[in-house]
């Protein structure tokens, strides 16, 4: 059974889901894929996977860089889980453009090319919201570009983090907004 809490953080409301163990999911309410990865039974309950994920948000809400992640159990496509692991990699206050990731995951691979966009699907696809930072990944050019919480959250988030913003853009049109 799935076990699930909720959280009020500065950005509004979050859920988060466990196996029990591990965090599953934690998703910005409301936002684009909410709850893809919960089972069809829920349960609301408090995990010590839950406290540590809360710790872990008022650290990261409190403008510092977390020294610690939940354990996390995600299950995906292999491709997915590829993209997800090389987001933990990108550092806090940094960011990576989804060529980048897809030319990195290319390398591992031993290809000569790897899609941008099949990244920028997985990208969006992350069930593990902020831990997993998918609101690092930008847009060649800096665009500002898809962000299932939402831009204006994206923009706000790296602020916190102290990303310089003035290469920065939100795209006026496109389907990744």
């Amino acid at each position: 059974m799935t076990c699930i809490t909720h959280y009020t953080t500065p950005l509004g409301g979050m859920t988060a889901a466990s196996d029990g163990t591990a965090l599953t999911g934690l998703w910005f309410d409301g936002q684009k894929y909410f709850g893809d990865t919960l089972g069809r039974q829920c349960e609301q309950r408090d995990l010590p996977v839950f406290e540590m994920t809360r710790r872990w948000l008022h650290c990261y809400f409190s403008g510092r860089e977390p020294d610690f992640t939940p354990p996390l159990q995600m299950r995906a496509t292999p491709f997915r889980e590829a993209v997800w692991q090389v987001l933990l990699t990108i550092p806090y206050g940094k960011t990576m453009t989804y060529g980048e990731i897809a030319r990195t995951l290319a390398k591992q691979r031993g290809l000569a090319h790897m899609s941008a966009q099949a990244v920028g699907g997985a990208v969006g696809h992350n069930p593990v919201s902020l831990i997993v930072p998918c609101h690092r990944v930008v847009g060649t050019g800096g665009s500002l570009t898809g962000y299932a919480g939402g831009i204006e959250k994206k923009r706000r988030l790296l602020s916190l983090e102290g990303v310089d913003l003035s290469a920065l853009f939100v795209p006026t049109k496109g389907t990744a907004l």
